[in-house]
This record gives structure tokens, C-alpha cells and sequence, in this order.
């Protein structure tokens, strides 16, 4: 076994393998950039080295200065983690060159299924089922039109080169082809530095089910059973379960033995995912297609070590270091049912736009365990950390196992409700609706569940108006009862001797502002005045952030526990019934505030400006695409507002520009 290595990434998954190294008496090195000083990751290693400045290719892609930290520590091996460098051939050939091992496949394997094109004639020849396509090399514009012509719409264009849902498109008719092969190549020349692309039939009503393999260097693989990991939003998963509802024996088997078969045909060592795309029906008609090998360690590996009880972090460093598998595949047992949340700094509201800022408040569920229990939470960040936009959203993962999926279910839903996120958009309660939704909760799963259940999960109002106002009130009188000493003639809490306080808040929840009257009696007793609405009400605060609300009277009261977490005018509120963002609107602070600034087009987050679609004096109409930004790896339109003309570009494509800063001018 190793005594020192470096781990090659940053976030979670560099606080997961420092874990598993810590428990196994391995020393760690991290390495991190100038906006990670202060990082999880390089607090959880015993050494950390810095490489390079805030952007990926200045510091996480800089191969070279990886491997002269790993000489320069002493670090016999590198595990490259998930991103970034770890599925990069040329980077394993220097580690070997340089006398370091590579935790992961050889270079040969991750060459061969790295480009889509070449590892799909590799299965058909190993006798692994494939989607109808086109695979060639010949990459002319016309040719690939006529190649998905021949194929039949609809058809998704991919990346050869990609993964993580970057550089693909869904194409339903010969129409739209041109504009998304345009796309599709801008993409992925800027994520992969390749442009080529392939051509397969689009899958109807498809599942995503993947097999985890396991290989050693004794020319032994065995599959560790399957995850579900169909529910998507623009090509990346968001919930990932194992085993796959509904799957058999028989076609567990089939779909275990054809993933073995394409890792053996590569000569695969260490963690590796066979992914498949399902029809929809494949567990009766053994309908099932490769679709592409991930040479790493996935993101939702948490789901297959809680069926299996086996840490597959600890596999990686066995088999890299010269052991044989741990087990064989007889030995390999599964037991319960396994769901993965990936939480995300985003607005899906606003097609899940990703969302930067501070993690004021990070709060977990309670309890937190993962032996065959509760929930297990795998973060790279904490409380007051930031979410920048130089990586990917993922705040978290957030994994709970039940002795069956009715039981996951129900602790998933139990753990979201427990997980307070204030300073930045989260898909927190996304998650919660999703997990909810009737498809979800039973099992009808295909990469479309999102669209289809789309009336469920975006609009809705996140929770009851009464227990938004009577928390925030809570909230209030607390923060008001904290700073006022014990003397009663201080108190501002508006006591009477006779007759009744009445005292108002007006405050915005989401685009809708709310009036609120709070009425004190002067007997004690108190209500709440909801929009039109009279309740009355009582409260006990345990402190600033939790609270115990007592609404109505008699049999109709009811008893609701809240935590609420102020961040300057905003009040966030959770409760188990869902949550809400408030602000106090204060008439006076505010007055003067005009209407806001038309013809203007703003950033929405900070990125790269990747182009402009129109040019100055172009008239355009509203909805029309004006500019496209790079951030969090994706790429986002920005569209027009309303019918005009563009006035002025303000910035140069490949700029890389704040949040909110002023992209273009427009007039009528």
C-alpha cells in the first residue's frame, strides 16, 4: 500500500478520497488554486500545494505542476478524483513517466474510450449492444445531415470528445439540424478543444442505467450492480438511485456481463462506469444500448457503497497499488435501496441557472450516519465558504439508504426538509418536489421526467402564506426580545394597559408583496391579520433561528416548528411544509426607488462571454437569442427582452464579465 499520495482535484470529491486515505493510515497532499486557499479539501490533507490562479487551466489542468507537487512531497501516486484531469491520457502516461502511479485506468483505456466514435466500434466488436448511429470521422456538415436523414429523427448529436451533458443535442427535425451542429461543435471546442461530433438515433422515453465495474491489473473485472440515473435536467443527473426500480435478475445480469465485457475489451483496471441508455421497456425487452465508459470514479458512487457496503475509494488505492480485487463476483451482495441528491447552486426556476455567492447558513440533517443508516452527506464546502464561478455548482451530495425505496424515499424527503441553504440559490426544494412527483415516487423514470412533470415542480408557491408571515413575525419579536434589557418600561413590544397594539409588516414573498397585522391584547393574548385572514397566535422562540408557531384555536390550531435565518432586509424560512425567501419591505428606506432602467441586457451571473448574436443596428425581436455566456462549465443564451434595435456592444467576446454588468444597449 501507498504511505503518501496526491490528490489531483478539489471539492467533495477530494474531501471523500482524503477520508478513505485518512482511514486507511495513507498520507495526503492536496493541491489547490488561488481562489481555494481556504478550501475544504486542503484543509482535509496533511499537505497542500498551490498551483496556479483561480481558472481551471491555470491551476486544475496544469498537469505539470500536479506532478512536480507530487515529486516534490514525496507522493508515490495520484488519484485524479472526477473532472478535470482524470480521464486524460496524456496526464496518466506522465505520471507513469515520471515514477508515480496513476489510481485509475491505464492510458490505453482511457485513450480508447475517450472518443465516442472509436469506443463504439470497440463494443460493437467485443458484441456490446449499440444504438443505431453514425461514427465516422468524416465530420462534413452536409454528410451529417444526410447521416441523421438516414437514421430518422429525432436524433442527438454528441460530442465525441465530451461528457457531462456538454456538447449535445436533441434534433427532431432536419429543420433545426444546422443551427444545433453549429452549437453542439461551439460547445464542445470549447469544452474539449475537439469539435467532432456523432450521430445517433434519440432514444424515446429513454432510462439511464449504468453499471459500476471493477478491474485489476490480473486481468479480473466483476460489476457492482446498477444505478438509475434517469432524472435529468439539461443532460446532468440530478437524482441517482441504486439498484434501478424494477430490474430483474436476469437482465441485472445481462446488463452486468455486457458492462465486463466492454472494460475487458480495453483491458480496464480500477473504477469504471458502463453507461446504457434503456428503451424504456428494457427490463421485458432486453432492449438496452451502450451508450459510453467513464474511466473514473462517477460522482454517484455513494449510491452503490451503501447497497454493497464496499468502499470503492478504498478499492481504487488496492488495485493501484498491485493487490487483486477485493472480491469476487460471487461474493458480491447488495442489500436495500440507495438515493443521491445532487444539491446545486442554481435557480431552476430560471432554467437552473447557476448561482454564485457565500454559504451564509449551511445547515445538515441531524444524525448524520452511513453505516447501512441514515444519511450521509459528502460536501467540499461549509458555512461561510463561497460558490464562485470558476467550478462547477455542486454545493453537495446528499445520499440516504432504506431497507427498501419506499423507505429511501422517505428519509430523502426527511433529509431535504432538514437542509437549510441561505446567501444563494440552491435547488434544495426542486429536489424535494421532484422526489415527490408521481412519476418519481413511483418509479415511472425516464431522462424526460422533468418536462413531463414540469407543472409539479416549477411555479409553485414553496409554503403557506400564514406560516411564512407568523414565522417572520416570530422571527422579529425574538430579535427585538434580544436586544431589550429586563426592564419593563423599555420594552418595545407594545403592551397595553388597556385596549389592543396593533402593529403592520409588509413584506415581499417572490414577485407578490403581503400585509401583515400583528394585534396584542392587553391580557397577552396575540393574532395575526394574513391577507384578510385573522389567526390567532402564540409563538415560542428557542432562539433567532428556531420557533415554535401555535396557529388558530381549539381542534383547527395547529402546531408548526420553523427555523428562520436573517441576511440583511431577507428573512429565509424552512419549515416541514416547505420554504420561503421574505423581505421586509421598509417604506421609508425605500422611498424614491423609481422604476426600473429599460433597454438594457445584464449579465446574469459571471462568465465568459462566449458571443454576440447580433450585431449593432440588427433590429431584433423579443425572445430573440442576443449573446451566449460560458459558466459553471455551461453555456447560457441571453435573450431579448422586447422588440428594438441593438444600439451598443459593450464588451468583446471571450471577455470575461461580472454579474449584472451591462452586456449590450438597446432602443426602441
Amino acid at each position: 500500500m501507498f504511505n503518501k499520495i496526491l490528490i489531483a482535484n478539489r471539492g467533495e470529491i477530494a474531501c471523500r478520497v482524503a477520508a478513505t486515505a485518512r482511514r486507511m493510515g495513507v498520507k495526503t497532499v492536496a493541491v489547490y488554486s488561488e481562489a481555494d486557499a481556504k478550501a475544504k479539501h486542503v484543509q482535509a490533507c496533511d499537505e497542500a500545494v498551490l498551483i496556479g490562479g483561480a481558472a481551471p487551466k491555470d491551476s486544475y489542468l496544469q498537469w505539470q505542476r500536479i506532478i512536480d507537487a507530487a515529486k516534490a512531497t514525496g507522493a508515490q501516486a495520484v488519484h485524479p478524483g472526477y473532472g478535470f484531469l482524470s480521464e486524460n491520457e496524456d496526464f496518466a502516461n506522465a505520471c507513469a513517466a515520471n515514477g508515480l502511479v496513476f489510481i485509475g485506468p491505464p492510458a490505453s483505456a482511457i485513450l480508447a474510450m475517450g472518443l465516442k466514435a472509436e469506443s463504439k466500434r470497440l463494443m460493437e466488436k467485443a458484441g456490446v449492444p449499440l444504438v443505431p448511429g453514425y461514427h465516422g470521422a468524416d465530420q462534413d456538415p452536409a454528410l451529417l445531415k444526410r447521416e441523421a436523414e438516414r437514421i430518422g429523427f429525432p436524433v442527438l448529436i454528441k460530442a465525441s470528445a465530451g461528457g457531462g451533458g456538454k456538447g449535445m443535442r436533441a434534433v427532431f427535425s432536419a429543420d433545426e439540424f444546422d443551427a444545433a451542429l453549429a452549437s453542439c461543435k461551439r460547445e464542445a471546442i470549447n469544452s474539449f478543444g475537439d469539435d467532432a461530433v456523432l450521430i445517433e438515433r434519440y432514444v424515446q422515453r429513454p432510462r439511464h442505467v449504468e453499471i459500476q465495474v471493477f478491474g485489476d491489473n490480473f486481468g479480473d473485472c466483476v460489476y457492482l450492480f446498477e444505478r438509475d440515473c434517469s432524472v435529468q435536467r439539461r443532460h446532468q443527473k440530478v437524482l441517482e438511485e441504486a439498484p434501478a426500480p424494477g430490474m430483474s435478475e436476469a437482465r441485472r445480469q445481462a446488463m452486468g456481463e455486457a458492462a465486463v465485457a466492454a472494460a475487458k475489451a480495453v483491458g480496464y483496471s480500477g473504477a469504471g462506469t458502463v453507461e446504457f441508455i434503456c428503451e424504456h421497456d428494457f427490463v421485458e425487452s432486453g432492449r438496452f444500448y451502450f451508450m459510453e465508459m467513464n474511466t473514473r470514479l462517477q460522482v454517484e458512487h455513494p449510491v452503490t457503497e451503501a447497497i454493497t457496503g464496499q468502499d470503492l475509494v478504498e478499492w481504487q488505492l488496492r488495485v493501484a497499488s498491485g493487490e487483486p480485487l477485493p472480491l469476487k463476483q460471487h461474493e458480491l451482495k447488495m442489500h436495500g435501496h440507495a438515493i443521491e441528491a445532487r444539491v446545486c447552486a442554481e435557480n431552476p426556476e430560471a432554467g437552473f441557472l447557476p448561482a454564485t455567492g457565500a454559504l451564509t447558513v449551511a445547515r445538515w440533517p441531524e444524525h448524520v450516519k452511513f453505516e447501512r443508516g441514515d444519511v450521509r452527506i459528502d460536501a467540499g464546502v461549509g458555512e461561510g465558504d463561497e460558490i464562485s464561478p470558476f467550478y462547477d455548482s455542486m454545493v453537495a451530495k446528499l445520499i440516504v439508504w432504506g431497507e427498501d425505496r419506499a423507505q429511501a424515499l422517505a428519509r430523502l424527503d426527511a433529509a431535504l426538509r432538514d437542509t437549510h441553504i441561505v446567501g444563494l440559490q440552491t435547488n434544495v426544494a426542486f429536489l424535494r418536489r421532484c422526489a415527490a412527483t408521481a412519476s418519481f415516487a413511483q418509479a415511472d423514470l425516464d431522462t424526460a421526467l422533468i418536462e413531463r412533470e414540469k407543472e409539479a415542480l416549477f411555479g409553485q408557491a414553496g409554503l403557506a402564506l400564514d406560516i411564512t408571515a407568523a414565522a417572520v413575525v416570530a422571527h422579529k419579536l425574538a430579535l427585538e426580545a434580544q436586544a431589550q434589557d429586563s426592564d419593563p418600561w423599555s420594552r418595545r413590544d407594545g403592551w397595553r394597559m388597556y385596549g389592543a397594539s396593533v402593529r403592520r409588516f409588509d413584506l415581499r414573498v417572490g414577485e407578490s408583496k403581503l400585509q401583515v397585522s400583528l394585534s396584542r391584547h392587553h391580557q397577552g393574548g396575540m393574532q395575526l391579520e394574513v391577507e384578510g385572514q385573522v389567526l390567532p397566535f402564540a409563538v415560542n422562540s428557542r432562539s433567532l433561528e428556531s420557533h415554535e408557531l401555535l396557529l388558530g384555536e381549539g381542534l383547527a390550531q395547529r402546531r408548526v416548528v420553523v427555523n428562520s435565518y436573517a441576511q440583511g432586509e431577507t428573512i429565509a424560512v424552512f419549515a416541514p411544509q416547505g420554504s420561503a425567501l421574505v423581505t421586509e419591505i421598509d417604506p421609508i428606506a425605500h422611498a424614491g426607488d423609481g422604476a426600473a432602467e429599460t433597454g438594457r441586457l445584464t449579465a446574469p451571473m459571471p462568465g465568459k462571454l462566449v458571443s454576440f448574436l447580433a450585431q449593432v443596428g440588427d433590429k431584433v425581436s423579443k425572445g430573440q437569442a442576443l449573446a451566449v455566456m460560458e459558466a459553471m462549465k455551461m453555456e447560457h443564451t441571453i435573450l431579448a427582452p422586447k422588440d428594438g434595435v441593438v444600439a451598443e456592444l459593450l464588451f468583446a467576446v471571450g471577455d470575461q464579465v461580472g454579474d449584472g454588468a451591462e452586456l449590450l444597449k438597446m432602443q426602441a
